[in-house]
C-alpha cells in the first residue's frame, strides 16, 4: 500500500487527472441510478399506500391514460376478504409559473393518507396542497386548475415528493377536469385473504379492467421498466467514459515510468509482480475516488431534495446495496484499465523499456 501511495505521489498530475476522471464517472452512476430508484420508488409508494390489489383500465400504456368506471366499487366491497377500496385520479396541470404540478384526485377515504399541517381536508371546489407546493404559490388562498378556481382548504405533508409538490381534491372535481372516472381502484384485503382468488373475483366484474397485485403490477409497470433501462444505458456510458480516461492516462503513466519497469524487469522482478503492483495503485485511487464520489452524490441529492424549483418531483434514495454495485463497478473500472496498458507494457522487451522507446 506505501509503495502504491509514493507511486502515485510522483505522478501528481496523472494521479489527480485519473481521480477526477473517475469522481465524474462514478458520481454520474451514482446520481443517475439513485434518482432513478427514487422516482420509481416515491410512485410505487403511492400504489402501494392504499392496496394490495390495483385494478386499471384494461391494454392501456400508463395510469395518466386509464380510465376505470368507479361504479364497481360497490361490487369489489361484495367481495369476500375486502376490507377496503379507494380510487384515485392522476393528472398533471400548470399553475401559476410552475409548468406541471401533481393533481390526484381521490375517494374520501383517501384523504386520511395525508397529514394535515393546517387546515381541513377539501370539500367540493376545494383544494389541499402539499407543503413543497406551497412555498412556491404566490397565491396561496386560491389556485386555477384548467380555467377553474379552486378555493384551498388547507396544506399537508408528505415523505412522498410526488404528493408533497402537489394538489388533493375530491374524485368528483378531478373527475371534471380530466374527463374520467377513476384511474386506479386499489383494493386492500384482510391478511388472511388469498389475493390471487380475489383478483379473479375482481376480473370477472368486468372485462374492461386489468387487475393485478400490487407488487406484481409496480414490477411490471412499463413507466419504470423504461426509467431503468434509460438510467442503465447512461450509467453504461459513464462507464466505459471512466474506463477510457483511465486506460489513457494510465497509458501515459506505465510510458512515463517505462525505464523503471525496465530497471525492474532486467533485475528479475517478473512481469506479474509489476502489472500487480499498477493494479494496486489504480485501485488505491478508485478507492479514494468512489468515497469521494459517494460524498459528492449525497451532498448533490441533498440540494435536489431541498430544492423548491423541483417541489420534491426527483429524490434521489441511496440504498446499500446500489453502493455496493457502484463499488463493484468502480473496482472493475480501475482494473480493466490498469491492466490493459501494463500488459501492454509486458509484451515489450526490458532492454527497450529501459531506453525509453515507445511502447
Amino acid at each position: 500500500m506505501y509503495q502504491s501511495i509514493k507511486a502515485l505521489k510522483a505522478n501528481r498530475l496523472k494521479t489527480l487527472l485519473i481521480y477526477l476522471s473517475l469522481t465524474f464517472s462514478i458520481s454520474a452512476i451514482f446520481l443517475i441510478t439513485s434518482i432513478s430508484n427514487g422516482v420509481i420508488s416515491m410512485y410505487s409508494s403511492i400504489l402501494k399506500s392504499d392496496g394490495d390489489i390495483i385494478v386499471t383500465q384494461a391494454r392501456i400504456s400508463d395510469t395518466f391514460f386509464s380510465n376505470v368506471d368507479i361504479n364497481i366499487i360497490s361490487k369489489i366491497n361484495e367481495i369476500h376478504n375486502v376490507k377496503k377500496t379507494s380510487a384515485i385520479i392522476v393528472g398533471a396541470t400548470p399553475i401559476e409559473h410552475l409548468p406541471i404540478v401533481a393533481v390526484y384526485g381521490v375517494s374520501n377515504n383517501r384523504f386520511e393518507n395525508y397529514s394535515l399541517l393546517s387546515g381541513i381536508y377539501p370539500k367540493s371546489n376545494e383544494v389541499l396542497i402539499g407543503n413543497s407546493l406551497r412555498e412556491s404559490l404566490q397565491n396561496k388562498d386560491f389556485i386555477a386548475i384548467a380555467n377553474k378556481k379552486f378555493k384551498v382548504s388547507g396544506t399537508f405533508e408528505s415523505d412522498i415528493g410526488f404528493e408533497n409538490g402537489g394538489i388533493v381534491l375530491n374524485i368528483e372535481d378531478a373527475g371534471m377536469i380530466f374527463n374520467k372516472s377513476a384511474s386506479m381502484i386499489m383494493i386492500n384485503t384482510a391478511i388472511e385473504a388469498d389475493t390471487n382468488k380475489i383478483i379473479e373475483n375482481v376480473k370477472l366484474l368486468s372485462e374492461d379492467i386489468e387487475v393485478k397485485s400490487t407488487t406484481s403490477f409496480v414490477e411490471n409497470y412499463n413507466q419504470f421498466k423504461i426509467i431503468k433501462i434509460s438510467a442503465n444505458v447512461i450509467s453504461v456510458v459513464a462507464f466505459c467514459m471512466g474506463l477510457l480516461g483511465v486506460i489513457s492516462i494510465m497509458s501515459l503513466t506505465i510510458h512515463q515510468r517505462q525505464s523503471e519497469f525496465g530497471i525492474k524487469r532486467a533485475i528479475g522482478i517478473p512481469m506479474r509482480r509489476i502489472v500487480l503492483q499498477i493494479i494496486q495503485e489504480s485501485s488505491v485511487l478508485g478507492l479514494f475516488s468512489f468515497v469521494s464520489a459517494f460524498f459528492i452524490s449525497n451532498i448533490i441529492l441533498y440540494f435536489i431534495k431541498n430544492s423548491t424549483l423541483l417541489q420534491g418531483y426527483v429524490n434521489g434514495e441511496l440504498t446499500l446495496s446500489l453502493t455496493l454495485y457502484i463499488f463493484i463497478t468502480t473496482m472493475l473500472m480501475v482494473t480493466v484499465g490498469a491492466v490493459l496498458p501494463a500488459l501492454n507494457a509486458s509484451k515489450t522487451d526490458p532492454v527497450i523499456l529501459i531506453q525509453g522507446s515507445k511502447i
